[in-house]
């Protein structure tokens, strides 16, 4: 059994609604993680010029505009339209990275690490990447199909060279359950522990990884298989839950 770690977070509600502060100032620690007016105008400023142009146009005036947003973003970087972001400061991008339209980057709810994208990484139109409690690294030549959404709470890491199809889910917290009488959201969350992918591994469309659990290298997760504990490397996983149903060899499917 995996330690259970507790998380501190608080809600939403509370953080939109805290009378201690005025409306612009909760905006501006949402969105941007300060209370800067210089941070608010820059970002205010590029979203709207930029965000929803279509075409080369936007994706050459988006690449001049949303690099000062970041902490940092390398040469070649691609920004689809319509892309949300959420303390962009604590995002970073490698080499020719490409981010198709209407994703969503949050690293709001991160308080050291942020997320971290590395070199020549493809993330598909509509994903979701949000460091909730836990940062995000994802590594070198990743593919990210559309719709995929990771939460990272005790932090996720993806491999090199790692494939992901759509639809896939990654990490989620999970509620205590100690009381029948109390909902379910008043119990407070814990985590099973930081979710890792190894290096060249591929999950199938709509597969599920829970938090704690890690893949090693070199496996194949089948569609819609709800992966719930440790894969050892090269493992053939399939199932609700997953079972290692095969074992490549030397690299090669068996």
């Amino acid at each position: 059994m995996k330690e259970t770690i507790h998380i501190a977070k608080q809600p939403l509600s509370e953080q939109l609604h805290d009378g201690k502060l005025s409306v612009l100032q909760r905006y501006c620690l949402k969105v941007l993680g300060t209370r800067s007016f210089s941070a608010l105008f820059l970002y205010e400023t590029v979203t709207l010029l930029f965000a929803g142009i279509p075409g080369s146009l936007g994706y050459a005036l988006r690449r001049l505009g949303y690099r000062f947003l970041f902490k940092r973003a390398g040469a070649g970087l691609i920004l689809g339209k319509g892309l949300t972001l959420r303390h962009p400061a604590k995002i970073s991008f490698g080499q020719r990275v490409a981010i198709d339209d209407y994703v969503m980057l949050d690293a709001s709810g991160v308080q050291e690490g942020g997320i971290e994208i590395g070199d020549d990484v493809i993330i598909s139109r509509n994903c979701v990447i949000q460091g909730k409690t836990g940062p995000v690294r994802i590594g070198n030549r990743a593919d990210i199909g559309c719709n995929v959404v990771m939460a990272s709470v005790s932090g996720i890491t993806i491999g090199d060279a790692v494939l992901i199809a759509g639809n896939c889910y990654l990490g989620g917290g999970r509620y205590f359950l100690t009381h029948p009488d109390q909902p379910v959201m008043d119990q407070g969350c814990f985590s099973r522990g930081p979710l890792c992918i190894g290096d060249g591994s591929w999950l199938g469309a709509g597969a599920i990884v829970l938090d704690g659990v890690s893949i090693g290298k070199g496996c194949v997760v089948g569609a819609g298989s709800v992966v719930t504990r440790d894969l050892p490397d090269y493992s053939i996983a399939v199932g609700l839950p997953a079972e290692v149903v095969q074992v490549r060899k030397g690299g090669v499917p068996a």
